[in-house]
């Protein structure tokens, strides 16, 4: 419901002249044609083309490896101000959430989701798990349920367990579910106001749901 109320505003923001980095790609027709507006060129050399922009259907930030292959991509690369506008957009339509760590210190967070990561940080996963914009739980009575972000307004967490507040004024509690029987921690991730345009990534705030004791979103 929520991209569907957001995709003819957030049409309309991204056709403006934002004059973000623009990717044209030559078809086999040989005209040029934009392959993708108000994105940040991360980097490119004469094989790959890296580039991070606001995905309408996933809501968050993303990044996407082009292969130069036999159509060549052609780059129009913008200033660092016309970056900082394009971030200030994303920051507008992504997820937005105040997280609170088990220390008590609060961090707003824009264009927020999950993703997953090898315990600690180390080493690789077995098998490839996307991120999510929902949270997956197994409720105390046995069923499991996936929740997508749009629909909480708040959780609650301790150690492995969410109590999540919906918006329509219910509650949901039960066990975290991991995507994967593969040993994975889990991160809520985004952007804050701190966020460099010229990052490689596209979350500057990175903290594991183990290590978070509440998430407010907006």
């Amino acid at each position: 419901m929520r991209v569907a109320l957001l995709m003819p505003v957030l049409l309309a923001c991204f056709a403006a002249p934002l004059a973000a980095d623009t990717i044209y790609q030559m078809s086999a027709q040989g005209k040029e044609i934009v392959l993708q507006s108000n994105a940040i060129v991360v980097s490119e050399d004469s094989s790959f083309l890296i580039y991070k922009h606001f995905d309408l259907k996933e809501q968050r930030v993303e990044k996407v490896r082009l292969n130069r292959g036999s159509l060549p991509y052609r780059v129009e690369i913008s200033n660092l101000d016309a970056q900082r506008r394009i971030v200030e957009v994303w920051k507008r339509y992504g997820y937005r959430a105040t997280v609170t760590d088990l220390a008590g210190k609060t961090t707003r967070v824009f264009d927020a989701y999950l993703d997953f990561y090898p315990p600690g940080g180390r080493g690789s996963l077995l098998e490839s798990v996307p991120p999510k914009t929902s949270f997956a739980v197994l409720m105390d009575d046995g069923s499991p349920d996936e929740v997508e972000i749009s629909k909480i307004d708040r959780i609650e967490i301790t150690e492995n367990r969410l109590k999540m507040f919906l918006r329509d004024g219910r509650i949901e509690e039960g066990k975290f579910l991991m995507p994967t029987n593969e040993p994975v921690e889990a991160r809520f991730l985004g952007i804050t106001n701190q966020y460099d345009p010229a990052s490689k990534e596209v979350f500057d705030f990175s903290m594991p749901i183990s290590k978070i004791k509440k998430i407010v979103f907006e």
